[in-house]
């Protein structure tokens, strides 16, 4: 990554994937260009699902592999988990004592995760959301409460999200000159696409991202999925 000159940090499901026509003319624009894009995935997949996704939809494999909402981050050709990040978010996460904050909300159910560098339920509604964050902060737990989808909830280590990993990258490699365009659907996106890089919320994101103040960093696509990344691209970076 060090030396990268351009580069698309973006959400995988509603965002990248989800048309493989608009997919197919990025990547061919991409590959048609005289600078080489390299590729940030930004996801709430946890790592296998994640892998699985780029299997399936035949995905570039990305320099830089973000999952779980931005709690685990893989870089490199084979994809080795960066145990920098990790050891940096174990130091206040108490997943246990979240857990067990969580059975005492009627509402709010787990979900079932092969991991544990994140908590994360289903809710039957906002207010069950607010009854959990109340709770969160009143035991005084360290965490970041994210809401999206009007139904899932992701508690995570409060220096992480997908924002925060993604800034962590950009450090780590100093790409701070790097031509950089972001991309997301959903709620749990806000934190990257309102960090004032160049960002693009696409034409078919979730009513919860829609809502995000005007910004003029911030681009609102017309085009829906992989078509919007590519509206954006040339709307920011016309070289």
């Amino acid at each position: 990554m060090h030396g990268a000159t351009h580069l698309l940090a973006t959400d995988l499901d509603g965002t990248l994937v989800g048309d493989k026509n608009s997919l197919k003319m990025l990547l061919n624009f991409y590959d048609s260009q005289t600078y080489q894009v390299s590729l940030i995935y930004i996801t709430g997949r946890h790592y296998q699902s994640a892998l699985s996704l780029i299997t399936e939809e035949n995905l570039p494999v990305p320099q830089v592999l973000i999952t779980d909402v931005g709690t685990g981050i893989y870089i490199g050709d084979s994809l080795k988990q960066d145990l920098e990040w990790t050891r940096q978010l174990e130091q206040s996460w108490k997943p246990e004592k979240i857990d067990s904050v969580a059975d005492r909300i009627s509402g709010l159910v787990s979900q079932e995760l092969p991991i544990t560098n994140r908590c994360s339920y289903f809710a039957s509604d906002s207010a069950v959301v607010e009854a959990f964050r109340s709770e969160l902060e009143k035991e005084s737990i360290p965490h970041k409460l994210i809401y999206s989808g009007g139904r899932d909830v992701d508690i995570l280590p409060s220096e992480s999200g997908k924002g925060q990993a993604l800034q962590y990258i950009l450090d780590k490699y100093q790409l701070d000159q790097a031509k950089l365009l972001v991309a997301g659907d959903s709620g749990n996106d806000v934190e990257m696409l309102t960090m004032g890089f160049p960002s693009v919320i696409v034409g078919n994101a979730q009513p919860e991202l829609l809502e995000q103040p005007e910004h003029p960093s911030i681009y609102r696509a017309k085009k829906k999925y992989a078509g919007g990344i590519h509206e954006a691209w040339r709307h920011f970076h016309t070289d």
